[in-house]
């Protein structure tokens, strides 16, 4: 027979968890549950909400991309190597996360600006920021990108460094130890990380709306139906991106996990 304490603390446990997922289920049953049906058919056949969902994925699968080629380098050199100011270097990875969303958007519009040297390069090569998908891919990149490199990093430095030493010592360049020890080992981690950077750029509203109010993403299509016409015509938007997101992040999820398990 348990002790009390320990019942006490079973039940504490029980109900915290249950607390937990009932804090995070019930808003989500409450909106996929809101729209009639009527409404929610017709705005499956609008076409601005369709355009507007399929960009939200689109840049988000893209900033996750860039995020994999040029985090994969960090999360290395930052999961193999020691040197002066490395946690001044996590930190600025981490940055990201911890500022205000519109903060980003700010610093990005005043590093693009005409007025500086980066802008005026910009718009030398053509690249336009304000009010484009090339600016909502910058966006979600920069808050994205932190994920990505922490998970990559944390699945390299569960690799047994001795694996790649005897990779080397056989004669393998970095480079092929790289691509032949040390990614098939850890690409789990590194998918894990994508599906969350993505997912952290499908949620990316405050930024965008100053950097790129048009095209309109998902998120900010929602604000402005909601702005515009209340919950009745931006909750089915947002069952639409709900349901799309769910569907797309359990696929990956279950390619991520390991053979022989379910979940």
């Amino acid at each position: 027979m348990r002790s009390l304490p320990g019942r006490i603390f079973h039940g504490w446990m029980l109900a915290s968890a249950a607390l937990v997922l009932l804090f995070i289920g019930i808003p989500m049953l409450t909106t996929l549950a809101g729209p009639t049906w009527e409404i929610f058919v017709k705005t499956l056949g609008d076409t601005e909400v369709l355009k507007s969902v399929w960009l939200s994925m689109s840049t988000s699968a893209t900033a996750s991309a860039i995020a994999f080629v040029f985090g994969t380098p960090l999360a290395f050199l930052l999961a193999r190597n020691e040197f002066p100011g490395k946690k001044v270097v996590e930190s600025l990875v981490d940055l990201p996360i911890m500022i205000p969303h519109p903060v980003v958007g700010i610093a990005l519009l005043g590093l693009t600006s005409p007025n500086t040297w980066f802008g005026n390069l910009l718009q030398s090569l053509g690249i336009e920021i304000m009010g484009t998908t090339t600016g909502i891919v910058a966006v979600l990149v920069f808050v994205g990108i932190p994920f990505y490199v922490n998970a990559a990093k944390s699945g390299m430095e569960s690799i047994p460094r001795r694996l790649e030493n005897v990779s080397r010592s056989l004669g393998a360049g970095a480079g092929a130890t790289f691509f032949r020890i040390t990614l098939p080992l850890c690409w789990r981690y590194m998918l894990v990380g994508m599906i969350m950077c993505m997912a952290r750029a499908l949620s990316e509203f405050g930024a965008i709306i100053i950097v790129a109010y048009h095209p309109m993403v998902a998120p900010v299509l929602m604000y402005e139906r909601f702005t515009a016409y209340g919950l009745k015509y931006s909750q089915p938007v947002a069952v639409i991106l709900i349901l799309v997101s769910m569907l797309f992040f359990l696929l990956l999820r279950t390619l991520s996990l390991p053979k022989g398990k379910n979940a």
